[in-house]
């Protein structure tokens, strides 16, 4: 092997016209071969390799060939894991095939000599520093599969999709299907949080929205909620969780991302609702939202677009949900939401990639293993007396939630974070005209719905919210995270930080926020 030179600051330099006396040049390059360099770069891990050489080119003039070396280049986020077997050094990396799928894929090559070693473990070292930065490595993945999520797809999509990627990073991986409704409930109530980093949901929201619950119930909830991040592998008819968190709806995208991911505060919200008292960490809706989410179970066959079909014509019929409502606001008008977003989103830009932030560090210690007391009580007490009170006959839609997409295509809560002690409150009230009602479609997809003048968008701690049925009306329906609830009360608060998730960034949503 001869041993030869590149600068550091030009990876595209061609090696061989620089001479160099050791293996390894500056820490960013290691020769593998005698024609083959690896080069840490920026942001990718650059591969210059002679077998690749290409001869068919020619000259400007056309008449001689030219010998021309093909470089590639492997974004540092795709790399899964490397490793050195005496002389064989191997490099697995998330290869994309297509705009929505990626595989895993390997890289490997044989030192000439064993004087090349030591360089070659150094070099290792820090391709896998600048791969992983401050996310956790060889994640202990408990992965819940719901064989019936998305049209019963969901076994077949992690098999093929998401299990590859997670073993190609040395993930260790407990696999299990549920069998029925509340079973995640069950497995994550007696899980050992002290055995496991995450607990990966194959599903739709549903079984996130049940892992949280589950883990809520343990002999020290607080502590399993902040030992143990919450991921959906999207896998199921409604992956809000996923596409908020991982920016994709792709099941090996979002496997990637999880592999990647860094442990994020999420604030979650306390439902309480006759006797009953669970978590949300999604969503809860009541009126054309909930109606078209459970209304339209008949027309799963059309996958996402049940939603728009079902929101049109309810739109276009200008139904509304009559409600009494009751909320502890915290800043109504929408410019100073806009600013305060923008002043939260700028911090936690700041401070994005580092291993934990600040609002983590107040659930340490045993004293805080167990829930915390609810602010202001339950749907059974009272209503507070500082609460702004309404009555709505003519409702025609309220939504609120704690992320910003609900669907891949619907940034319904522009404003969202994952920990800001806020819930973010939308509701239209009155018969909407129809034109106007197709404009808030088209505003919904293209992220302009907030400064609508019809939508009333709020960032509130609390609310109650009583629905009653319009006149003729035989069923109403009320979701909490996609699933259905009963035709009644309930009361919301929110409790910050409360939740541990893995995000892309660390710090928020994959979302703009309003423009």
């Amino acid at each position: 092997m001869s041993e030869r030179s590149l600068p550091v600051d030009n990876p595209f330099v061609d090696p061989s016209i620089h001479e160099t006396p050791s293996a390894l040049q500056g820490e960013a390059t290691l020769f593998v071969a005698e024609d083959a360099s690896l080069t840490l770069g920026a942001d990718s891990l650059i591969i210059l390799d002679d077998r690749f050489v290409h001869r068919e080119a020619a000259n400007c003039c056309g008449l001689l060939p030219t010998r021309s070396k093909t470089t590639h280049s492997i974004p540092h986020y795709n790399i899964l894991d490397a490793s050195l077997d005496d002389l064989e050094l191997t490099i697995q990396h998330a290869l994309p095939t297509s705009k929505t799928s990626c595989r895993p894929s390997t890289i490997s090559y044989t030192l000439i000599d064993k004087s090349s070693i030591n360089a070659a473990k150094s070099w290792l070292a820090k391709l896998l520093d600048l791969a992983y930065g401050n996310s956790q490595r060889n994640k202990r993945i408990k992965v819940l599969v719901n064989p019936f999520g998305g049209q019963g797809a969901a076994r077949k999509l992690y098999a093929s999709e998401v299990e590859p990627l997670l073993r190609a990073a040395g993930c260790e991986i407990d696999a299990q299907e549920t069998t029925h409704s509340g079973h995640a409930v069950e497995i994550a109530r007696q899980l050992n949080v002290d055995a496991y980093d995450v607990v990966a949901c194959a599903s739709g929201d549903g079984l996130p929205h049940e892992v949280f619950n589950g883990l809520a119930q343990q002999q020290k909830p607080r502590r399993a909620l902040r030992k143990v991040a919450v991921v959906q592998l999207p896998c199921g008819s409604g992956n809000a969780m996923s596409i908020n968190l991982n920016g994709t709806n792709s099941p090996s995208f979002a496997a990637l991302a999880i592999v990647k991911g860094l442990r994020t505060p999420l604030d979650l919200m306390a439902v309480t609702q006759g006797e009953k008292m669970y978590w949300s960490f999604l969503s809860q809706a009541v009126g054309i939202i909930a109606d078209c989410d459970l209304g339209t179970e008949n027309m799963r066959w059309m996958g996402s677009a049940r939603f728009t079909v079902g929101i049109l014509t309810r739109l276009l019929g200008k139904t509304v949900y009559p409600a009494e409502l009751a909320v502890k606001v915290d800043i109504d008008d929408k410019q100073a939401i806009k600013a305060a977003y923008s002043h939260v989103r700028s911090q936690r830009e700041d401070v994005s990639g580092r291993r934990e932030w600040e609002a983590h560090q107040d659930l340490d210690g045993d004293k805080h293993d167990s829930l915390p007391a609810l602010q202001y009580g339950s749907v059974l007490q009272d209503v507070p007396s500082d609460w702004e009170k309404a009555s709505l006959p003519t409702l025609g839609n309220f939504y609120c939630g704690n992320m910003a997409y609900m669907s891949p295509d619907t940034p319904f809560f522009a404003a969202a974070l994952p920990s800001d002690n806020h819930i973010d409150m939308v509701n239209v009230d009155g018969a909407i005209p129809r034109l106007k009602a197709l404009d808030m479609i088209l505003a919904v997809e293209q992220n302009k719905m907030f400064d609508m003048d019809v939508v009333n968008y709020r960032k509130v701690s609390a609310y109650r919210i009583s629905p009653k049925l319009r006149p003729g009306q035989k069923v109403g329906y009320i979701s909490i995270d996609g699933e259905k609830v009963p035709f009644e009360p309930f009361q919301v608060e929110i409790v910050g930080g409360l939740g541990t998730v893995l995000s892309r960034n660390g710090a928020v949503y994959e979302f703009e926020g309003p423009k």
